[in-house]
């Protein structure tokens, strides 16, 4: 099955309705207390599953979809910022709800709600697990039971990210289209500004450290690389806390489409499984915690004064850190100085197709 409507655009995913996704790679956080937000460090490359059909194993071109490079235990979390319409977008872990903790669904639920509500969403850096907190999205290894997925429904079987995107009916896109024209006629705002917050928020967090040094140019696979070679099949597993509210929708249900417009699988590549399958060096390992703040760069606090904080379910609430598996963190670890800390104030609410299959 073609998805036409989904593409990569440069280091960002497109699903229709103009939702637009950016996986950032992150200091990760210790697992012990709650932090604020950690900053961006660059985005994740992103290439199509398809463009490799000689080096990647055939339940991928199956799944069809997406892929990127990520460490054992790095951090990465998912960035919303430039959607350009309301949309209500779904994020599966390992085909676990990332908000609800509930099974992956082809539709959209209130009770408990299992979708993010977009632009009013601005980032997504965890699991739904604690009253205005989230739990890190970590990477780590299937066959521990160290993922999420793993420790809801006892089997890992699917592994990696999943996003499903629903717009907005027609009469309520209408309706909100007007409502847009009418506010920007009252502020004198272009018609296509969106709340300048959320364009400050990409700069700081874009600026906040290093951004990985670019790998080669993607070639088209190697024929020559055996299939046999199974990359080592990666999901996402709970860390730490920070503070980070995941926002009811105020809108009525019947606002939503009945059905999705877009979806799209993405595979996580261990670093040497990706210069096997691509030929391209992967980014380098992520930055030392410790230094990054040593050096007085920022951390980061979101708040949204409207926004009502969806209460988070037994299941995801009973999720266990993936030191539990992979053994304490050793990582050093020093609490950002308060100077340090960043309010990111309040706001007003062409690429190649991706391929999708059977998932």
């Amino acid at each position: 099955m073609i998805n036409d409507s989904v593409r990569i655009d440069g280091d960002s995913l497109v699903l229709p309705g103009g939702v637009r996704v950016q996986f950032v790679r992150t200091l990760r956080l210790p697992e012990r207390g709650t932090h604020a937000l950690p900053p961006g460090l660059g985005n994740f490359p992103l290439r199509r599953v398809e463009d490799y059909p000689d080096t990647v194993p055939g339940p991928w071109r199956e799944r069809g979809g997406v892929m990127l490079p990520v460490y054992l235990r790095e951090a990465m979390w998912l960035s919303f910022l430039g959607t350009s319409e309301p949309a209500a977008l779904q994020v599966g872990v390992g085909k676990v709800c990332a908000v609800s903790g509930k099974p992956w669904s082809s539709r959209l639920r209130r009770e408990p709600q299992n979708y993010l509500v977009l632009p009013r969403q601005p980032w997504l850096d965890g699991i739904n697990s604690g009253k205005g907190t989230v739990r890190q999205f970590v990477a780590v290894p299937l066959g521990l039971g160290a993922t999420v997925e793993g420790q809801v429904t006892g089997e890992e079987t699917w592994g990696g990210l999943q996003l499903q995107a629903f717009p907005l009916t027609d009469e309520a896109r209408d309706r909100w289209r007007e409502e847009r024209r009418r506010a920007a006629e009252r502020t004198a705002a272009p018609p296509g500004a969106y709340g300048d917050a959320f364009g400050t928020g990409v700069a700081l967090a874009a600026s906040a450290g290093p951004p990985p040094a670019p790998g080669a140019a993607a070639p088209r696979g190697r024929p020559g690389a055996p299939r046999s070679q199974a990359p080592a099949a990666m999901g996402l597993g709970a860390g730490g806390s920070m503070r980070q509210e995941v926002y009811r929708d105020d809108r009525p249900a019947s606002d939503w489409a009945a059905e999705p417009a877009g979806r799209v699988f993405v595979h996580l590549v261990t670093p040497p499984d990706w210069r096997r399958i691509t030929g391209e060096a992967p980014p380098p390992s992520p930055v030392d915690r410790a230094a990054y703040t040593r050096a007085g760069l920022p951390w980061f606090d979101y708040y949204d004064q409207d926004g009502e904080d969806l209460a988070p379910t037994d299941t995801l609430e009973g999720v266990r850190p993936v030191g539990e598996w992979l053994g304490d963190d050793h990582e050093p670890w020093q609490e950002p100085s308060p100077g340090q800390v960043k309010p990111l104030k309040d706001t007003p609410r062409p690429g190649k197709e991706v391929t999708d299959g059977d998932w």
